[in-house]
């Protein structure tokens, strides 16, 4: 059997079991392992051994359980339920504009930790009973919560620019930077899409008379619980852009800034902490596991050389364009993202995507904001989006498997339309760090 037939048969044997229901870690590591021992003998023991001891050298791995740990802070000690109040006053007596206010949540929320999940549990719990108790369209509101919390996983700090500047051997910090006007401009145009639905049928999202009755004094002390988030992002970006802190450094300043917040406003109780510090420790225990199985797998990939033959498959015998090839990439991970979150996705394909995007002279740190945004499109894109199962979960009765699928095709094509000009024009995601990075 020739090299690349036997990459293709690891490759369609791992994703056969994880369409199975295997865990993804399981999946990727039993195929590695095997391959490894079926084409080196005993000597195939030493690639999970030396995936394993390039795992514990990971220094910046240590950012992982810090940012997942301030998530949880925050999420757990409810510091968003202030946030929100904070919209409500200033936004709510605008045709919806407690929608639109629910998209800066978001965004704030993103800045806090960089997970989407963590957003969209904050969405689900704080902004969707308000929002409906105050008659806003229930397709609106459930768009509004996926496509807000969507944007966790590209504001920085985004655990999974992390996590793909370590696969792809790039700068976290400049990825966060390439992450930041992309994710601006996406819950922008979340924002002018609500206002101009909202002012074409009001009825979607009526305004709110008892916004406008709120002392000026309560106002301007909500609007400093919008500072919050926006302090500990401060606190840890400034810092590791100035070069005065590593970024393990930087994630451990995050933490700690948000473990402090927690504890001033008094809602660092003994369950909040035991809660986030349980939740921490799953999390970045899976991520290992996964990481660990994804560097064994990928090292059997470029022992046989399948990433030379993949390229050759494209651009020799297909004759595809490199932007073809580039969009063919998009597109498998749309289909990917019906059955895995966004670390598997991004564990499986880097071996092969990764150094290919590079010998066909595409920026990397460009390449990995189009990943991001394309894996929040695969989320909720039916029939199988992984948010879509967690709005189900997390909705109300009255809110159908139906509701939901139809309420995300707007936002859908809102991110579509803002991948396709990050693809046109990629200096809206580099922009940012090569002016900050060449000062």
């Amino acid at each position: 059997m020739s090299q690349e037939h036997i990459a293709l048969f690891m490759f369609s044997t791992m994703m056969l079991m994880l369409l199975s229901g295997q865990r993804v870690f399981g999946a990727i590591g039993a195929i590695a392992a095997i391959a490894a021992m079926a084409l080196w003998g005993t000597g195939g023991s030493d690639i999970p051994f030396a995936a394993a001891m390039k795992l514990m050298k990971w220094y910046p791995l240590l950012t992982l359980p810090m940012f997942i740990f301030m998530g949880y802070v925050l999420s757990e000690s409810r510091l968003a339920d202030d946030l929100y109040r904070m919209f409500h006053v200033w936004f709510g007596n605008v045709n919806g504009g407690l929608a639109m206010g629910t998209i800066g949540l978001m965004v704030l929320i993103s800045a806090m930790n960089g997970l989407s999940v963590a957003g969209m549990a904050i969405g689900a719990t704080i902004a969707l009973p308000e929002l409906l108790r105050r008659n806003y369209d229930k397709r609106m509101v459930t768009g509004v919560i996926q496509a807000g919390s969507s944007l966790g996983i590209l504001v920085p700090p985004s655990v999974v620019l992390v996590l793909y500047a370590m696969i792809a051997r790039q700068p976290v910090g400049q990825l966060w930077l390439a992450g930041v006007v992309p994710g601006l401009m996406m819950a922008a145009m979340f924002v002018l899409y609500i206002w101009i639905r909202c002012r074409i049928q009001p009825e979607l999202g009526p305004a709110l008379p008892d916004a406008g009755n709120v002392p000026r004094a309560e106002k301007i002390r909500l609007l400093g619980a919008g500072l919050l988030p926006l302090l500990i992002f401060a606190a840890m970006m400034v810092p590791f852009v100035n070069g005065w802190t590593s970024l393990v450094e930087s994630s451990a300043i995050g933490a700690l800034t948000a473990f402090f917040a927690a504890v001033l406003k008094r809602r660092m109780t003994w369950n909040v902490f035991e809660t986030s510090v349980r939740q921490t420790l799953g999390i970045t225990c899976m991520f290992m596991w996964i990481i660990l199985a994804a560097l064994g797998f990928g090292a059997v990939f470029d022992g046989l050389g399948a990433v030379s033959a993949i390229e050759n498959l494209f651009t020799e015998q297909l004759g595809l364009s490199p932007i073809m090839i580039l969009i063919l990439m998009q597109l498998s991970f749309i289909l990917m993202g019906t059955f895995l979150d966004d670390t598997a996705m991004l564990v499986i394909v880097a071996p092969l995507y990764v150094p290919l995007v590079g010998a066909l002279g595409f920026d990397l740190i460009w390449y990995g904001v189009l990943y991001t945004i394309t894996t929040q499109i695969a989320y909720m894109t039916p029939p199988f989006g992984y948010n879509l199962f967690l709005m189900r979960a997390m909705a109300p009765p009255e809110i159908s498997l139906r509701d939901i699928y139809v309420s995300i095709i707007p936002f859908v094509g809102v991110m579509v339309l803002a991948l396709t000009l990050i693809m046109l024009f990629p200096q809206i995601a580099l922009w940012l760090p090569e002016y900050v990075y060449q000062k």
